[in-house]
């Protein structure tokens, strides 16, 4: 069981800034092109790596390929010409795929190879600090060595000291800037005296303990006829055709959509439940693991593998691991307590008596205690068990040791 308490509020937080940008026509050739170069940088690199290994045995270090950068301005012009710092983001790109790989190799996991990478497949670049590019908030632009001014829409204000951004191609038309800051004064929310349990769900995605209950918006359900229709389209389509492009591209802005739904509904919950609690108790569920197949093998199938199947979809459609990691940066910055308790029985457990049995749950969204009669829905009583699993766990812990972190 992990537990989660935001007990110490750090002076400065980092956030990161995601704004719109609008490039003229030339400077959307400037950005396809740096684009690719850098592409084009991170498959070298890789090969370097790989080749060294196979034939040499050695290993080649983020710092030894920053060495050669230098030597690249003489051989390939048209890849330094926007400035060294966004060729060291691609090699530092490429030693956190190595690094990842090989904590999976430690671990067990499935290792995961670094690949090649097609130009399809990278639509994004980094500058690691703060040379090759500067800001021009009051003129609404950004500077962008071998570039330019770029107009950028700011929806909201900048804070902080930017320390290293992103340029990010979304849909092939499309351009995002993520503005990385430090040193970021935390707004503490005034203390509001409220707790809450709040049990996640599948038709009601969260249900509060005060009886509250969130319908979830079942977004990928609602747009399953048009991702049947573009995906039927795709399959029909000849590989490399400009027909298949633009059907692509279709599917890319359906899905699209379904995410930016997704992510305002869980802004707009977790914005919620952090200005109106205090304290905020979850269950510490294993998403992971409550997501996963369960077709098996060969000799071993797995059983009711359609309904598991349909069961994986929603959880991942509702999602709570985005929605948890929305409500846990929220309360770093608002002062504002969250705690993960072990969901063992919660859903069994009758609120009133305490008394566990599995015929206390009668239906899906029916609850009533055979020891006592207690009637309620059962995603109720689940969160009136969290919160006092939650507040049990908080009276006897020390608060001033733990920190909140993320718990998914």
């Amino acid at each position: 069981m992990v537990h989660c308490i935001n007990s110490q509020l750090e002076d400065t937080m980092i956030r990161t800034f995601k704004y719109p940008l609008y490039p003229t026509k030339n400077q959307v050739v400037k950005l396809n092109h740096l684009l690719a170069t850098q592409c084009e940088l991170y498959n070298a690199v890789l090969e370097e790596r790989i080749g060294l290994y196979k034939w040499n045995k050695k290993s080649v270090s983020y710092f030894d390929q920053c060495k050669t950068l230098s030597q690249l301005k003489e051989v390939r012009p048209d890849i330094t010409q926007y400035g060294i710092t966004v060729n060291r983001g691609t090699l530092q790109r490429l030693d956190r795929a190595f690094k990842s790989f090989y904590r999976r190799c430690k671990t067990g996991q499935k290792a995961g190879f670094p690949r090649f990478k097609s130009l399809s497949r990278w639509d994004s670049v980094e500058y690691m600090d703060k040379s090759g590019w500067t800001i021009k908030e009051p003129e609404k632009r950004i500077k962008l060595l071998g570039i330019g001014d770029i107009k950028v829409k700011f929806t909201r204000k900048l804070k902080g000291l930017p320390k290293n951004i992103v340029i990010k191609k979304v849909n092939d038309k499309k351009w995002y800037i993520s503005i990385v800051c430090t040193d970021i004064t935390p707004e503490i929310l005034p203390q509001t005296k409220n707790e809450v349990g709040i049990d996640l769900g599948v038709v009601n995605q969260v249900t509060l303990s005060n009886g509250t209950l969130i319908e979830g918006q079942r977004l990928l359900q609602k747009s399953q006829d048009k991702l049947t229709y573009h995906s039927q389209k795709l399959a029909k389509c000849k590989k490399g055709s400009n027909r298949r492009k633009k059907v692509k591209q279709n599917l890319s802005t359906v899905h699209r959509k379904i995410t930016n739904q997704r992510k305002d509904f869980n802004h707009k919950i977790s914005r919620e439940l952090i200005n109106n609690f205090d304290l905020i108790v979850h269950e510490d569920l294993n998403i992971k693991n409550m997501s996963k197949s369960n077709k098996g093998t060969v000799d071993n199938p797995g059983i009711n593998r359609q309904q598991k199947k349909g069961l994986n979809r929603s959880i991942l459609d509702a999602g709570w691991s985005q929605l948890l990691q929305f409500m846990y940066y929220k309360a770093e910055e608002a002062d504002r307590t969250i705690i993960a308790v072990n969901p063992q029985y919660t859903s069994q457990k009758c609120s009133q008596c305490k008394y566990i049995s599995k015929q206390n749950r009668t239906t899906q969204n029916k609850f009533k205690c055979i020891q006592c009669g207690y009637l309620e829905n059962a995603d109720i009583n689940a969160a009136n068990n969290i919160l006092e699993a939650g507040r049990a766990l908080q009276d006897r812990t020390d608060l001033s040791v733990l920190e909140c972190v993320g718990s998914n």
